[in-house]
C-alpha cells in the first residue's frame, strides 16, 4: 500500500547524512528512496513517482543546481535544496532555478520536517486547483491526471514517453509541432539521439491508437513535424 504521508527522494552524496535523514523521515511515516549522486537521482525522478526531492547542492559529477535545472525541464515536483554553504549566491541561484526552499547544514531535523510539510501542503493546494479535464479528439480520450488513454471505450496501454508525446500533441491540437520542438519538450535539451526518435515514437503511437481502430489521428506535415487536428 502506498504511504499516505508522501514519497521522498534524498539525493545526497554523504551517506551518513542521507541515512540519518532517511531514518527520521521513515519514523515520521514517509516512504524514502536515496541516491548518492546527481545522475542516479535524476534517473530516479524520471522513472519513479515522488512527492518531494531533498537535493544536496554539492554533488560529485552532476551538481545539485544542474540536477534541479534538468528536473524543471519536465516536472514541477517540490525540491528543497540542502547546502553546507551559507552563501547568498547559492540560495539565489537555487531559488531562481526553481527550488521551492533551501536549508543550510547543519540543520535541526525538526526544521527540515517543517519545511517538508510546508512544501507538500503547497503542492496539495496546487493540485486542488487543477482541473481534471480530459483531452479529446474523435473517439480518443486522454485523462492527464489518471494518465489513461481510451479509444472507442477501449483502454490503450502506452509507455510513459508515448503518453507524454500524445498528451503534448493533444495540448497543442491544430498546431503543427516541429520535430525539434517535440524532441526538446519530450526528450529534453541534452538528448543527443536526433529527431529520428520522434518519428519512431509516432509510429509506436499509430500502431496503438490508430491502426487497431481504423482511425487517422496524427497527421504528418512533410519536412516539418506532426499535428493532431479536429475533424
Amino acid at each position: 500500500m502506498r504511504n499516505l504521508m508522501g514519497r521522498i527522494l534524498i539525493i545526497e552524496d554523504e551517506e551518513k547524512i542521507a541515512r540519518f535523514i532517511e531514518l527520521e523521515l521513515k519514523y515520521e511515516g514517509y516512504e524514502v528512496e536515496k541516491a548518492f549522486n546527481g545522475r542516479d537521482g535524476l534517473e530516479l525522478v524520471k522513472t519513479h513517482p515522488f512527492d518531494l526531492v531533498l537535493l544536496d547542492i554539492m554533488l560529485p559529477g552532476l551538481n545539485g543546481i544542474e540536477v534541479l535545472r534538468r528536473i524543471r525541464q519536465f516536472s514541477d515536483l517540490p525540491v528543497i535544496l540542502l547546502t553546507a554553504r551559507d552563501a547568498v549566491v547559492d540560495k539565489v541561484t537555487g531559488l531562481d532555478g526553481g527550488a521551492d526552499d533551501y536549508i543550510t547544514k547543519p540543520f535541526a531535523i525538526e526544521e527540515l520536517l517543517a519545511r517538508i510539510r510546508v512544501a507538500l501542503r503547497k503542492k496539495d493546494a496546487g493540485n486542488l486547483l487543477e482541473t481534471s479535464q480530459e483531452l479529446i479528439v474523435g473517439p480518443l480520450h486522454l485523462d492527464p491526471n489518471k494518465r489513461e488513454v481510451h479509444v472507442k471505450d477501449n483502454l490503450v496501454y502506452l509507455t510513459k514517453r508515448e503518453f507524454d508525446l500524445l498528451n503534448y500533441l493533444l495540448e497543442n491540437k491544430n498546431i503543427v509541432m516541429s520535430r525539434e520542438t517535440i524532441l526538446e519538450h519530450i526528450w529534453g535539451y541534452d538528448f543527443s539521439g536526433g529527431t529520428n526518435a520522434v518519428d519512431v515514437y509516432i509510429r509506436y503511437l499509430r500502431a496503438k491508437i490508430e491502426e487497431p481502430f481504423g482511425l487517422k489521428i496524427i497527421y504528418t506535415v512533410r519536412g516539418v513535424g506532426y499535428v493532431i487536428k479536429d475533424e
